[in-house]
């Protein structure tokens, strides 16, 4: 996998959190496959699904209600402004009273959609404040009379179908809606002296058929914006699959699957970024660590033993650095190099030291080791103060030859390159 510039390779911890955050968001993918393999009328979100769509699709929701509670506000005023020019006065004046319910209905509740709450008592508030919209919309024509009579409550069902349509809220909410506009403009026209009841019947028939078809595309809409959220959840599941399953290759290439520390191309990697970082204050040292006579230890103990003894040093390696900023990873065989940034010469020594004894300490068995019954390890150390004075790969011949040096001085020792 391809770094970025100045990126230093992430760790085997780093890419398991990464597995883990990529897991922890996975939504119900089952019930989500579930209701996409059905028919697209028989979804219906419940439980964990349903508060999601929820909290997706409130913003955009609460954003058109808003808007549509100021627009109805906006022309209520303007109507008012030009029936006091274009009607006459007794007629304007007769208007003023109800018409002023409805601003302060329509913008409470705007006002009340501002921020998410409790779903039912939003839900509650907006079909109060669609309530008194609609009663000042029918007031209106009720108490001016005559012609306006009849046009306001149209004008009234009108409003309650535009809410109707473009209000992404339960069905139940839009029914309630539906049944208010519904019932005021039947009690309206029962008391209307100008019709008869049959045409009231009638007309009542008729807005209700045209009321009930816009319902049935609400529902519509809503169920096709539920297919939608599905489709994005279930895409966002096999992202999510396709990124953990990339960062487990990633691991799976950084990796050696023995110790379970990095490899050799892991190591080659973080050294090329660290060099082209820039300069590490207080230098960078190498340690190139051999186990000494591994392969007699494989031929006397068998290779199952000399597997578990490269698990327990690289652990003993691992438990000897400084901290993060520190790296080990397996070479080759049975050879382990430690990268030792913002490091003093002497420290670096010192670290080497530490890894030393501890293997030894550790009693790791090795009959057939001429140095020793136990498990020892050789180690080479260079270091280098000013990172752009040499190169990683001169660095890394270096810590060789210094590890040769070891050897060829009696092993289970810690020889400093130049020295």
């Amino acid at each position: 996998m391809e770094l970025h510039k100045n990126e230093i390779p992430v760790s085997k911890p780093d890419i398991d959190v990464k597995i883990q955050q990529n897991a922890s968001t996975s939504a119900p993918i089952g019930e989500v496959e579930r209701l996409l393999n059905g028919r697209t009328r028989d979804i219906r979100l419940k439980g964990e699904l349903r508060r999601l769509f929820r909290e997706r699709s409130w913003p955009r929701t609460a954003k058109i209600i808003r808007s549509w509670m100021i627009w109805v506000t906006f022309i209520d005023l303007l109507t008012l402004g030009l029936n006091a020019i274009l009607l006459p006065r007794p007629v304007a004046l007769s208007m003023l009273a109800p018409a002023c319910i409805l601003p302060p209905a329509a913008l409470g509740a705007a006002f009340f959609w501002r921020k998410p709450g409790l779903p039912r008592l939003q839900i509650t508030v907006l079909i109060a404040g669609l309530f008194f919209i609609l009663l000042s919309v029918a007031l209106v024509g009720v108490t001016a009379g005559g012609e306006f009579y009849e046009r306001h409550l149209n004008i009234m069902l009108f409003v309650a179908i535009s809410a109707i349509i473009i209000f992404a809220i339960p069905l139940p909410a839009t029914t309630t809606i539906a049944a208010m506009a519904l019932g005021l403009y039947l009690f309206f026209q029962i008391h209307n002296p100008s019709i008869t009841v049959g045409s009231v019947e009638a007309a009542t028939l008729f807005f209700t058929a045209g009321i009930v078809a816009t319902i049935v595309s609400r529902r519509t809409m809503t169920i096709l914006a539920q297919k939608a959220f599905l489709l994005e959840l279930r895409d966002q599941s096999r992202v999510a699959e396709l990124a953990a399953a990339n960062a487990r290759l990633e691991l799976l290439a950084r990796t050696d699957p023995l110790t379970g520390i990095a490899n050799r191309r892991w190591m080659m990697e973080l050294l090329n970024r660290l060099w082209d970082a820039g300069a590490e204050t207080g230098g960078i040292a190498l340690l190139m660590c051999d186990i000494d006579h591994f392969k007699a230890l494989n031929d006397s103990l068998g290779h199952g033993e000399g597997d578990r003894c490269l698990v327990k040093v690289a652990g003993i390696i691992q438990s000897n650095l400084r901290g993060s900023h520190d790296h080990a990873a397996r070479y080759g065989g049975e050879e382990f190099l430690v990268v030792l940034p913002g490091i003093a010469e002497e420290e670096a020594i010192e670290v080497a030291r530490q890894i030393r004894e501890s293997v030894e300490i550790a009693s790791l068995p090795n009959p057939a080791s001429r140095v020793s019954s136990h498990v020892t390890v050789s180690i080479g150390v260079s270091h280098v103060e000013d990172i752009q004075s040499t190169t990683p790969e001169q660095l890394q011949s270096q810590a060789d030859q210094a590890l040769y040096r070891a050897k060829e001085s009696g092993r289970n020792r810690v020889v400093p390159y130049g020295r």
